[in-house]
C-alpha cells in the first residue's frame, strides 16, 4: 500500500491546515504549526490509533527537544514500520531539523495511509490522553515543578525568619547570592526565548525559499513549453508569455493576455 503512494498522489495536495486539524482532532493536541511535530512521537501514536497496541508506547518521548532524542522516536517508528511490512523510507536527518516542507511531506503521506487503512474514520474506543501518560514515558508536569519551588523558597522564608538576630545578618549576602541566581535564571530564559525566536524565523525564511523554488521552477517549465518551435507562436503561448514576460509589477499582465486571446479569436 505504502509503495502506491507517489509523489503525484493526491495525498500530497493536502494543506498544512488539513493536516493540524487531522493529528490535533485525532490526538486531542493544540499543534498551530507542522513543525511542532518533527520529534516524531506524533507520528508514534498516529500508527499506535491505526494499530492499536503495536507501537510500543512506552518507549515514545513525548517531550523530546534535542536531535538525539528525537532520533530516538523516529527509530520506534522505523521498527513499526518494518513490523507491519511497511515499506517507506523515513528521511530522519531531513525531519528532525524542523523543516516545515519535509515534516508536511512525510504527514501528508501518512495521513493517506492511515485513511487507507481505516477509511478515514476515528477510532472513537481510542483514547489519545490515557495512552500519551500511560504509555509513554512519564513526565513531571511543569505545574508541580513551579509549586515545589514555590514551597521551597516559602520554606527559606520561614526559617529565615524565625533565626536568631546573628543569623538574619549573616542572610544578607545568602539572599544577595539568591538575588543573583533569580536574575541569570531569568536572562537564561529570556535567551532561551529569543533563541527559538530566531530558529523560528530561520526555519520560516527557509520554508519560503523552498516555496519559492517550487512555484519559479513551475513557471520556468511553463516558458520552456511555451519556447518549443511547435507552440510558441500560438495565441495560448503568447498570451502566456505575455504574462511571464511582463515588465510593470504593479499592474497585472492577465487582461492584456486576455485582450490579445480575444482578438485571436475573432481573426
Amino acid at each position: 500500500m505504502a509503495s502506491t503512494i507517489g509523489m503525484m498522489d493526491s495525498a500530497y495536495f493536502v494543506g498544512r491546515n488539513e493536516i493540524l486539524t487531522w493529528i490535533n482532532s485525532r490526538l486531542q493536541l493544540n499543534l498551530s504549526r507542522i513543525e511542532e511535530a518533527a520529534s516524531g512521537a506524533v507520528q508514534c501514536q498516529l500508527m499506535d490509533m491505526t494499530y492499536p497496541g503495536v507501537v510500543p508506547m512506552h518507549k515514545v518521548n513525548f517531550d523530546a527537544k534535542t536531535e538525539y532524542d528525537m532520533i530516538q522516536n523516529y527509530k520506534v517508528l522505523q521498527e513499526v514500520f518494518n513490523k507491519l511490512k511497511i515499506e517507506k523510507h523515513i528521511e530522519v536527518n531531513r525531519l528532525v531539523k524542523g523543516r516545515p516542507l519535509d515534516n508536511l511531506e512525510f504527514l501528508q503521506w501518512l495521513k493517506r495511509y492511515c485513511d487507507a487503512v481505516n477509511g478515514g474514520i476515528m477510532n472513537e474506543n481510542y483514547n489519545p490522553v490515557e495512552r500519551r501518560t500511560k504509555g509513554g514515558r512519564e513526565r513531571v508536569p511543569r505545574g508541580s515543578q513551579k509549586n515545589s519551588k514555590s514551597l521551597q523558597a516559602n520554606n527559606a522564608c520561614n526559617i529565615s525568619s524565625s533565626d536568631t538576630v546573628g543569623v538574619t545578618k549573616a542572610s544578607g549576602p545568602r539572599q544577595g547570592r539568591m538575588s543573583e541566581t533569580v536574575g541569570a535564571a531569568n536572562s537564561s530564559r529570556e535567551i532561551q526565548a529569543l533563541s527559538k525566536e530566531v530558529a523560528d524565523l530561520k526555519l520560516s525564511v527557509d520554508f519560503l525559499e523552498k516555496e519559492r523554488d517550487f512555484y519559479f521552477a513551475k513557471l520556468r517549465d511553463i516558458e520552456i513549453l511555451c519556447q518549443t518551435p511547435e507552440l510558441e507562436d500560438i495565441p495560448m503561448s503568447v498570451a502566456v508569455k505575455k504574462i511571464l514576460y511582463a515588465a510593470d509589477a504593479k499592474e497585472s499582465a492577465l487582461e492584456g493576455a486576455q485582450e490579445y486571446m480575444r482578438k485571436s479569436n475573432h481573426d
